[in-house]
């Protein structure tokens, strides 16, 4: 089969300028949280709304952050689960440390405007930690998976129900230690692939879970930009469903660490891929040239359903030039057999 995309601008703001920083979809609005317009600098806690349409006019709608309100961070993750969103750790304070907030979640819901933090039950529970990736069964559980604490990186794999708010740690991914890395959640399955490991870009494997045996495999592919994607770090992975199929939608993210660590901006990939789940195949997204975003890593994104087909928004992040980026953009897609 060919997959083709489309690029559409959907927004752009100077409440949008941030990189590292958390995106989610709850109907028609992605809701935008943390991150930062200047190094080591968290540039706001409130939470800024874009409802996204396709003429391009969205305005950026802002909840300003209230006393019960999650510190300003950067680096944290969110998901949406059941018309909320939930949002774990991240880095942040003077030390630019991951907050430590001994397994508590933060949970928003947008028909109040209001934060609360979940205070855990179990005794068990994952350290603080930023950069790492999380995602959501679509019923009951969210799942944190790596990232950087405060020193090092980490594999591990955690599950937290929001009804009960216990945390049951899961059998560590495979491979090296990483932040950066991205996640998806289809069909009883989590799909992990890059991240950075301290030295190097990952790539070449795309990790899957099974929570009901508990183990990890792996599909192994070559990363040569070519017959798979390329190594990334700071990308994004999402599930889109069309024409009943389920395509795993990787793109953008860094492909080189800048020699100036977080104070800088490294190589960035503006490429777009999808693995098919049923043929267990990349395909690379024909999107024209003349369309689309600048190359970015840091940004976020998520898959929102505009006239009843999936797309996949993304917002923000950071440039090659070490510019934070204002934009949000739409990558919608059709599906055809090969010729």
């Amino acid at each position: 089969m060919a997959l083709t995309a489309h690029w559409t601008k959907v927004g752009q703001n100077n409440l949008l300028k941030r990189s590292s920083v958390c995106a989610s979809v709850i109907g028609s609005t992605i809701y935008v949280f943390g991150g930062e317009l200047e190094p080591r600098k968290p540039r706001d806690n409130d939470v800024h709304k874009v409802r996204i349409s396709l003429d391009g006019g969205s305005a950026v709608e802002t909840t300003f952050a209230q006393t019960s309100s999650p510190s300003p961070r950067v680096g944290a993750t969110t998901t949406s689960l059941n018309g909320k969103l939930y949002m774990f750790s991240g880095r942040g304070g003077e030390a630019m440390a991951p907050i430590e907030e001994n397994g508590h979640v933060w949970a928003f819901d947008p028909s109040i405007e209001v934060w609360t933090s979940l205070r855990r039950s179990s005794s068990v529970y994952p350290e603080a930690r930023s950069y790492h990736a999380m995602t959501n069964n679509g019923s009951d559980t969210i799942y944190v998976h790596a990232g950087c604490p405060e020193a090092g990186r980490l594999s591990d794999l955690w599950a937290f129900n929001v009804h009960d708010s216990k945390w049951r740690q899961l059998a560590t991914a495979p491979g090296a230690d990483r932040g950066g890395s991205s996640i998806a959640y289809d069909d009883g399955k989590i799909y992990r692939m890059n991240g950075f490991d301290g030295k190097t870009e990952k790539g070449g494997a795309l990790d899957v879970f099974d929570e009901a045996t508990n183990n990890w495999s792996s599909f192994d592919f070559l990363p040569d930009g070519k017959s798979g994607p390329g190594a990334r770090s700071v990308a994004a992975l999402i599930p889109v469903h069309r024409d009943g199929r389920v395509f795993l939608v990787t793109l953008f993210g860094e492909s080189d660490p800048s020699s100036l660590g977080h104070l800088g901006a490294g190589k960035m990939l503006n490429d777009s891929w999808a693995y098919s789940v049923h043929d267990e195949t990349w395909i690379m997204v024909n999107v024209p040239s003349t369309e689309g975003p600048q190359a970015r890593g840091w940004f976020d994104a998520d898959v929102v359903s505009i006239g009843g087909e999936e797309s996949v928004v993304v917002v923000g992040g950071l440039g090659e030039s070490n510019e934070r980026l204002d934009d949000a953009w739409l990558l919608r897609f059709s599906v055809s057999p090969i010729e």
